[in-house]
């Protein structure tokens, strides 16, 4: 099945021209619609910059060639493009969410994000997704009339709950940065989020689950054989080997690569589109209340890409060398929490600034800031300044 080429936008696709707006009105821009505008603010802004030097699996420390969080947040918006393009729904939309979804990542990866959500357990928790809104809408500084980029509600909506509902009966508490952000805008926390905002999600999948083999094999972490007899995957090595028998192993893994992001893409948009002919919504609020996904992968595929994440857990995410450097990475960012909680004077000069006379509380979640807004070599560079000795991550 073909999913290349433009087609025109379908009823339930978001239309940048039925807008809910923005929390701080802003005239219309002739030339750029709203979810552009989004769009080309997030890639403006200063913490999309910082994603360059933040870890997606291995720390730059590592090498050129392995994924940063920038770049990977650049393969999710290709994927996510794709898939928008090919169901006729908004591009911007999709492009905006992904090149937001991992603003509020801590330095250090998931590492990070564990060990600064354990520091902040009495102060509300940490989680990257609710700080992603939180940078959005607080910590971004650029605008003389508001704090935050002040993106469209649609946007916003799909950088809370991409991944689904986040009210009902059967949900978590919120995330203190949503908590907050939700008594000033209802975003329908309650409803699944627009169609884009779903390809975004899954989009993330396909690009982590591709380029984390990717990555994997170059590290020598497992080899291809290891990996072989996994559903879909086993079948596109089977078929690039007969095809190209005596092809160097660079290109036969980025040919797996290549091939399986295609395999994902084409199930997701034919699954979708099944999933669309038997609900049949009518307009972009219909599909946020289906009370289920619409877009995502068939059954059959969507075992095969569980069984992707179960194989890489193990032996990547775990891995010995990478949870050896993600341990000492760790505790880099606690000593920095305990160290600017005790003493806000090792802070610089604006972010002590920021967090005088405030509750602990409050401090706390300044603080929370200031660490999740670091690279991993800002975050090293830190520790060296206010710490005797710091880990080398190699």
């Amino acid at each position: 099945m073909a999913v290349a080429g433009a087609q025109s936008r379908v009823p339930w696709a978001s239309k940048a021209e039925e807008s809910r707006g923005r929390l701080h009105p802003e005239p219309d821009m002739g030339s750029r619609s709203a979810f552009r505008r989004d769009a080309d603010r997030i890639i403006h802004s200063t913490a999309f910059r910082r994603l360059a030097y933040k870890t997606q699996v291995f720390s730059y420390h590592e090498g050129d060639h392995y994924r940063t969080r920038l770049t990977h947040t650049l393969e999710v918006v290709q994927v996510a493009r794709s898939i928008a393009r090919a169901l006729g729904l908004d591009e911007d939309l999709s492009e905006a969410l992904a090149l937001a979804h991992d603003l509020g990542h801590p330095p250090f990866a998931h590492a990070g994000e564990r060990v600064l959500d354990a520091c902040m357990a009495a102060y509300g928790g940490f989680d990257h997704n609710a700080q992603s809104l939180r940078v959005v809408t607080r910590l971004e500084n650029r605008y003389p009339d508001f704090d935050g980029l002040n993106l469209s509600w649609e946007t916003l909506e799909g950088i809370v709950k991409h991944n689904g509902p986040l009210a009902g009966p059967k949900a978590e508490p919120l995330a203190h940065a949503i908590e907050v952000h939700a008594e000033k805008q209802d975003l329908w926390l309650w409803s699944w989020p627009s169609a884009e905002a779903q390809v975004a999600a899954i989009a993330d999948d396909i690009a982590y689950d591709v380029h984390d083999l990717d990555d994997g094999l170059r590290a020598g972490l497992f080899g291809i054989e290891e990996f072989a007899g996994l559903p879909l995957v086993g079948a596109i090595i089977a078929g690039v080997r007969a095809r190209w028998p005596d092809l160097d192993r660079p290109r036969v893994i980025h040919e797996i690569g290549r091939q399986m992001i295609t395999v994902l893409i084409e199930d997701v948009v034919g699954e979708t589109r099944a999933r669309i002919a038997q609900a049949r919504p009518d307009s972009a609020d219909a599909v946020r209340h289906l009370g289920a996904a619409m877009v995502g992968f068939s059954p059959r595929v969507a075992e095969a890409e569980r069984a992707i994440k179960s194989f890489l857990f193990p032996r990547m995410y775990r891995h010995p060398r990478v949870m050896e450097e993600m341990d000492a990475a760790g505790e880099v960012v606690r000593d920095l929490f305990r160290r600017y909680m005790e003493d806000t004077g090792a802070l610089p000069e604006e972010w002590r600034a920021s967090v005088a006379g405030r509750t602990e509380d409050a401090r706390a979640r300044r603080i929370a800031d200031f660490i999740a807004g670091q690279t991993d070599r800002y975050a090293l560079a830190e520790h060296q300044r206010l710490f005797d000795t710091t880990a080398e991550l190699r």
